[in-house]
């Protein structure tokens, strides 16, 4: 299953029952147990007190795993594939690329 096969539509948002609600959430959960492995095994390998990479590499995981969690909320409330700030369909090359995207690209490169 691709993240395309997921994301068809040109409204945006997924009924939160439907086919491509359940695919999404699916490949976001897999998202998900991937940056959990990644994360335990950072902190496995650890020897002693972290260096600045390593703590850089941690935040940026948690924070990847915390916009993963708020993607399943949008998918579970219908707003998933929806930008929060224009309210256009997300396109599907960018969730393709990064699933648990908030906003299109356009919105995305206003807020840098």
């Amino acid at each position: 299953m691709t993240v395309n096969s997921a994301v068809n539509g040109t409204s945006g948002g997924y009924p939160p029952d439907g086919a491509q609600a359940r695919q999404a959430r699916e490949l976001l959960q897999e998202e998900r147990r991937t940056r959990i492995a990644q994360l335990t095994v950072l902190e496995h390998a650890e020897d002693g007190a972290p260096d600045e990479g390593t703590l850089a590499r941690r935040e940026s995981l948690q924070g990847t795993l915390e916009e993963i969690d708020a993607a399943l909320t949008r998918l579970t409330d219908g707003t998933y594939g929806v930008c929060e700030d224009c309210r256009k369909p997300v396109p599907e090359g960018r969730l393709e690329i990064i699933p648990y995207a908030r906003r299109c690209v356009q919105c995305q490169q206003r807020r840098r």
